[in-house]
């Protein structure tokens, strides 16, 4: 069983965490009015409905109805248990909880067998960064290193380390630390021999380059080799803690500097990530050797507004660098592509011409995404070629069709007629014919636009339950109030009334209003759900007798006039039966109940 974690610690550590800055971390997030909002991260969306309110500590999703406090909002995005996601909120918050067992762990968010494979992998991830800079047998390896122009800042901040040529020198350290070995086979580390029980290390006499997931756990390794070895890198394999399609090598460490920049830089790999970082681009992510993903641009764009991509100058690289383009931009990002010289991926540019240089004339004199598209389309055609030439301008004018605001539409135009002596009149008649063969867009098709919150208009008993719920969280004479007016009448919302029930188990615990505390103390996330949309509610925190009459006035009139429709149905069935007399009695009982409305 989980250790239980003290009232006052949890208060002390939600009064030490800003709800904004921890979400803010998963969700790109932008203030409108007092409250922010940005892309839901728990269902798809291109219009943002997911609200956080800093004074009441809340998130509330008005889309997909997900909402809570910065304990279930870990516990929801991270699949975390209430006492994990307490204990990395304390971690974030400096706060000590000293507690011991599941809870204590730092892979917190991880099943039982993955926090052992990451166990494995943090161990040699140390013991990898130690022999190379620390012992004999990795001196080779660290000259290597510094004569391919690494420094040992940059070693040291992406634990680069060395692997001994030793057939099991992992596969010893493991098994003297636990570690089973059948279960570090299936976490790629060692391979087990065919038709023998035996294991023998994946990674021998190589630079070893750690990878790690977004939230920091090691997940894997790229072992580098140095000489004529094949391959020139040696990858980990897929396993249940390491999906390529999902990470984004370096995204840990540069979060911060994406979001201060509001721009990322996409790699291709991880050494062209770790030869920006030296020349002072902090914000470079490379896929982890695969095309980019829809898991990769959806991480992307909880996090940033723009991508710039810089792959290789190669034919792949060019051709990889269009469709990440398009797809990104697809996605709704900005992208601007920075060109390499021919030849030239980032790390051979650093080392002929210098960081300065590489910062200055490749990221910072990165191309839009049109001009990218002109460059593109010009590859492997003879323009003075009359065929290339119109295959060029009808690739060229299909693009510019896509562009959805005039001025570019008419820079590009005009570049095109000016660079070709093509009448401008000509190119906008045959864009225009484009158009209109085009397919038409469809007349409901959402728009982008800043969020406006949808009015739902419910039922009058429906609405005083909420307000009355609004008032009793933040004070607990109203609740008691509250109680005494409803005479042991119910609620007529079963969620509401399971929330209220709660709330009076709550106070009797002699615990204080607090409704981000009391969202803590409820176990149901359907009825978190409820109360951070009840908490979102724009009312005044006081509330009048004549308001708290009113509101159980329209509580009770409902069970009301569902007993009427009760009675009348009774009444309805006792004429049919022709039983008059009942009939008569219900008909009086019905009147005497229209007069207490």
């Amino acid at each position: 069983m989980a250790e239980r974690i003290a009232e006052e610690k949890l208060n002390e550590i939600r009064q030490a965490v800003e709800i904004v800055d921890v979400i803010g971390e998963y969700v790109q997030l932008k203030k409108q009015g007092r409250n922010y909002f940005g892309l839901c991260p728990f269902h798809g969306e291109n219009s943002p409905s997911f609200s956080v309110s800093p004074d009441k500590q809340i998130y509330h999703c008005f889309g997909c109805g997900a909402g809570g406090n910065v304990f279930s909002f870990l516990m929801e995005i991270d699949g975390l248990s209430f006492q994990e996601a307490a204990g990395k909120l304390a971690e974030m918050a400096n706060i000590e909880l000293n507690l011991e067992g599941p809870a204590a762990s730092k892979n917190l968010q991880l099943p039982e067998g993955s926090k052992q494979m990451v166990d494995a992998h943090e161990l040699l991830r140390k013991f990898y960064h130690h022999l190379l800079v620390n012992t004999k047998e990795g001196q080779d390896a660290l000259e290597y290193l510094l004569n391919r122009g690494f420094t040992r800042e940059s070693i040291d901040r992406f634990q680069i380390g060395f692997a001994l040529p030793s057939w099991d020198f992992a596969v010893t350290l493991l098994e003297k630390r636990g570690f089973l070995p059948e279960v570090m086979a299936k976490a790629g580390l060692v391979i087990q021999k065919e038709n023998d029980e035996t294991y023998f290390d994946r990674f021998r006499n190589r630079i070893m380059f750690p990878i790690l997931d977004h939230q920091g756990n090691t997940i894997a390794f790229s072992g580098r080799a140095m000489g004529t070895d094949e391959p020139k890198y040696l990858n980990s394999p897929e396993t249940q803690i390491f999906h390529k399609s999902k990470i984004l090598y370096n995204f840990h460490l540069a979060r911060g500097s994406i979001r201060k920049q509001q721009q990322a830089v996409l790699f291709e790999g991880f050494a062209d990530v770790i030869s920006a970082n030296r020349a002072g681009v902090e914000n470079g992510v490379a896929s982890m050797g695969t095309s980019l993903t829809d898991d990769h641009i959806s991480l992307l764009k909880r996090n940033v507004q723009a991508v710039t991509i810089c792959y290789d100058s190669d034919k792949a690289g060019i051709e990889a660098a269009f469709r990440a383009s398009n797809m990104l931009s697809k996605a709704g990002l900005a992208v601007r592509v920075a060109i390499m010289p021919d030849g030239m991926d980032p790390d051979d540019f650093i080392k002929v011409h210098g960081e300065e240089k590489f910062r200055n004339d490749i990221i910072g004199s990165s191309s839009t995404l049109m001009a990218f598209k002109l460059l593109y389309y010009r590859r492997g055609k003879n323009l003075q070629n009359e065929g290339d030439r119109l295959q060029y301008i009808e690739e060229v004018l299909k693009e510019i069709s896509r562009l959805d605001k005039a001025v570019e539409k008419d820079l590009y135009l005009r570049q095109l007629a000016n660079e070709f002596s093509l009448s401008l009149d000509a190119l906008m008649q045959q864009l225009n014919e484009r158009k209109q063969t085009s397919a038409p867009r469809k007349q409901n098709q959402p728009k982008p636009a800043a969020y406006t919150r949808k009015t739902e208009l419910r039922p009058a008993y429906h609405t005083a339950e909420r307000r009355l719920i609004y008032h009793m969280m933040r004070n607990a004479d109203v609740a008691y109030k509250v109680q005494e007016l409803l005479a042991g009448s119910m609620m007529n919302i079963d969620e509401h009334q399971a929330i209220i029930t709660y709330l009076f188990a709550y106070y009797e615990k002699e615990h204080d209003p607090d409704p981000s505390a009391f969202l803590n103390y409820l176990q149901d996330n359907k009825l978190k759900r409820v109360v951070a949309d009840i908490e979102m509610m724009a009312l005044n925190e006081e509330i009048s007798d004549q308001e708290l009459a009113d509101y159980i006035k329209q509580v009770l009139n409902y069970q009301k006039m569902l007993k009427i429709k009760e009675k009348t149905a009774e009444q309805k069935q006792a004429e049919r039966q022709n039983d008059f007399l009942r009939a008569a009695t219900i008909a009086t009982e019905i009147i005497q109940l229209r007069k207490t409305f």
